[in-house]
């Protein structure tokens, strides 16, 4: 299409993405009725080239009413009893494709949001149906790799913003989560009362009889026959709390361990997903 409109008006100089932004819009405002187009679709090839002979006309023709159609005409999709889309809804989704597609060339790569999985149903595979010639104009004018890929991504935001997918809130893309996983908050929970029942069974070891400490140690040694006030509740006390400690000291080799493990299932994750 371009390359006729620069035959027609070889003193205007127009991108292709412009060229077909215009085209959109005069479809889009209804400007020319059915028949002034299909007029303006017969007269365009002839006007452009007066040498042209009949016989290499219709190709031509049929070449350029190949492209209108390809960029302007969306079939009706019908595909169940109850899974239908009608014309003012393809309107619809060309808007929202339009704005996808603007939207992410303005939005850098790693700042995507990450689009959610699809369910598959008919109702959904007729969206992306009807969306497929939508985008052979913006193909057709891509420079380069980087705008076919944003072109792409646009039409795969804009199918989930039509069908009402949840697209994650701008910015928490890249954004980490900073809520402790369960595993790691229940090994600090026995960590935080093994250090609690340390300080107990050391202040009472210091000569501290008060009621609240004798019930601590009392528990901390339940299920075993030892007096408190027997001649080695010291040394009894002090393997309990060398033992307290290296309890201590396994959970959290075992955070640290579990954090890596994390870390690095995270990153081939990262890695596998980009």
């Amino acid at each position: 299409m371009h390359r006729f409109f620069a035959e027609l008006e070889p003193s205007l100089s127009v991108t292709e993405q412009n060229l077909a932004d215009r085209v959109r819009y005069i479809l889009r405002s209804n400007i020319f009725g059915d028949a002034e187009l299909e007029r303006l679709r017969r007269e365009a090839i002839p006007s452009s080239n007066g040498n042209a002979t009949a016989g290499n006309a219709a190709p031509l023709d049929a070449q350029q009413t190949a492209y209108v159609d390809a960029a302007v005409n969306i079939p009706f999709v019908a595909n169940s009893d109850d899974d239908r889309i009608v014309s003012h809804e393809l309107e619809k989704m060309r808007s929202i494709l339009e704005e996808s597609i603007l939207e992410t060339r303005s939005i850098p790569l790693e700042n995507r949001p990450r689009l959610p999985r699809i369910p598959l149903s008919k109702r959904n595979r007729a969206v992306v149906r009807a969306l497929n010639p939508m985008l052979v104009t913006y193909l057709e004018a891509s420079r380069d790799l980087c705008e076919t890929d944003s072109i792409l991504f646009g039409a795969a935001l804009a199918v989930c913003r039509i069908i009402g997918a949840k697209l994650p809130v701008a910015g928490r893309a890249t954004q980490k989560s900073s809520a402790i996983p369960a595993w790691r908050k229940r090994i600090e929970d026995r960590i935080a009362e093994a250090r609690a029942l340390i300080g107990r069974l050391t202040s009472f070891r210091s000569g501290n009889n008060r009621p609240r400490i004798m019930r601590t140690v009392r528990m901390a040694f339940a299920g075993i026959n030892i007096n408190l006030f027997q001649p080695d509740i010291t040394q009894k006390l002090t393997e309990r709390i060398d033992d307290l400690k290296q309890k201590i000291a396994a959970w959290g080799k075992r955070i640290r361990r579990f954090s890596e493990r994390s870390r690095r299932f995270n990153q081939n994750r990262l890695f596998q997903s980009d």
